[in-house]
């Protein structure tokens, strides 16, 4: 479960048809192996269209949804770096820095959408985990693999093997208003299947700094949640599921009725994605933009009330720079659909798919046009040199702040992840002065150099050099 406290809130030539049939053949070898989508059973109808009688019990409408939510439960071994102490460096050499192993375990929901196991989970659940263990209802047990995790929603999909299992139907979540019943379902701190229940409290929450540079989007909702409701179902008053409950804000580290849930529209594209391909690619535009507050619109020619965003900068050869955009644009709809914000504009953007041609209702000098753009590929690690480790230039505050030489320069190691196969070699603030004897100081540089096969790396680090070797796959 992920924590907030409010002191930090929130081209092909025809002429050689040889090469045609290379071609067909590997889109023939491309479409042998799509893999198949699980069938989602979906249930796209308002929650109520009228006015509804008292009811005195909803077990009927939770009871089959209990039977789809599972525990997960997740097992890693955390190796931490220890540096070898400088003194005894002295008496005994370069010693090699020390490491130790230690395990942690935690604690999670899921929702089971497929009959044959696909389950819709957290990101944070099962981050790192080297066993996933999936418990049911009747208490059988599996074990689980990762299919694929996007850290940018929060959303994973893990796997068990086993047929005929239950599942929920899924719901519209744009169809959500504020107000409707919802139940949250899972197994807040281990105490087994909890069923809570609250209403919509608010919908397309952001910027609340819950997913680091990520897509938020959340549903609000005052259904108590707790640590291990992570992953499990909100569900609606059909017992559908509209959310995958993902984070709370608390001053106490418990429900205080602040419970957030990602929206199943955005949960179920990055689902399918991720059994596609393992991944999620993202629509591109090339802009940053702010959100056009009610004070901008009369100096921005626009009328009372309406919403938009400004175009801020435009990057140079991307989708929007060929479109001609520009900076004080004022983007008030895409694809025809009004958004209020700039972050909800950004989350449009990225749901649609890379090579897709969007319509751009735009105001420019209080002129309004429409301008048709055909979307990019995002970069989501554009600073990425190896498997997560990522670099930047050396600067002249960075080469002040760590007191390196003004005769020593290279690319810096900002960070490494735990998880990357780099991480017991490379180091955060490692100097890569060399690449196989060649000096490198740029990304560009670096990548180039560091084709598959094994490299030695002259890094520069707490004012001494050292050689690192990796083998890059």
């Amino acid at each position: 479960m992920k924590f907030k406290f409010f002191s930090s809130l929130l081209a092909i030539l025809a002429s050689f048809p040889m090469l045609c049939l290379g071609l067909q053949a590997k889109e023939a070898v491309k479409a042998a192996v799509v893999v198949k989508q699980p069938e989602l059973r979906v249930d796209s109808t308002p929650v109520s269209e009228a006015k509804a009688p008292m009811i005195a019990s909803y077990a009927d409408v939770v009871e089959p949804v209990q039977r789809a939510v599972v525990s997960v439960y997740s097992k890693k071994i955390v190796r931490e770096r220890y540096v070898a102490n400088p003194l005894l460096r002295q008496f005994f050499g370069d010693m090699p820095d020390q490491q130790r192993e230690r395990k942690e375990e935690g604690l999670g929901s899921g929702v089971i959408i497929s009959p044959d196991g696909y389950i819709l989970t957290n990101n944070h659940v099962v981050e790192g985990a080297d066993e996933l263990k999936v418990s049911l209802t009747d208490d059988r047990e599996f074990i689980a693999k990762v299919i694929g995790t996007d850290p940018k929603t929060d959303i994973a999909v893990i796997k068990i093997e086993a047929t005929s299992l239950p599942t929920v139907v899924l719901a519209d979540s744009d169809l959500l208003r504020v107000g409707d019943v919802v139940f949250a379902v899972g197994n807040p701190l281990g105490v087994g299947q909890t069923v809570t229940m609250g209403i919509v409290s608010a919908k397309g929450r952001n910027q609340l700094g819950l997913l680091d540079s990520g897509y938020e989007s959340f549903i609000q909702t005052d259904a108590a949640i707790n640590m291990g409701n992570s992953g499990g179902a909100l569900v609606d008053a059909k017992g559908r599921l509209i959310g995958i409950n993902s984070a709370i804000i608390s001053t106490t580290r418990g429900s205080i009725g602040l419970g957030f849930a990602i929206p199943i529209n955005l949960a179920s594209t990055v689902l399918k994605s991720l059994i596609a391909t393992g991944t999620v690619t993202r629509g591109y535009l090339g802009i940053a933009a702010d959100t056009v507050s009610a004070e901008d619109t009369e100096s921005l020619g626009l009328p009372r009330g309406a919403h938009g965003a400004m175009v801020t900068d435009v990057t140079p050869d991307s989708p929007a720079g060929k479109a001609k955009i520009e900076r004080g644009d004022v983007i008030l709809a895409y694809n025809n659909r009004p958004f209020v914000s700039w972050e909800e504009l950004r989350l449009m953007i990225a749901e649609t798919p890379p090579g897709s041609k969007v319509k751009l209702k735009i105001s420019r000098s209080s002129t309004v046009t429409n301008v048709d753009v055909t979307l990019d590929t995002l970069d989501e690690k554009p600073n990425e040199l190896i498997p997560g480790v990522d670099v930047s230039p050396l600067t002249d505050e960075l080469r002040l702040h760590m007191r390196i030489p003004a005769r020593v320069d290279g690319l810096l190691i900002k960070s490494v992840d735990k998880d990357s196969p780099y991480a017991e070699v490379l180091a955060p603030e490692f100097l890569i002065v060399q690449i196989d004897r060649e000096y490198v100081t740029d990304l560009a540089s670096a990548k180039a150099a560091l084709t598959p096969g094994r490299h030695l790396l002259y890094v520069y680090y707490r004012g001494a050099f050292r050689v690192a070797r990796i083998d890059v796959k």
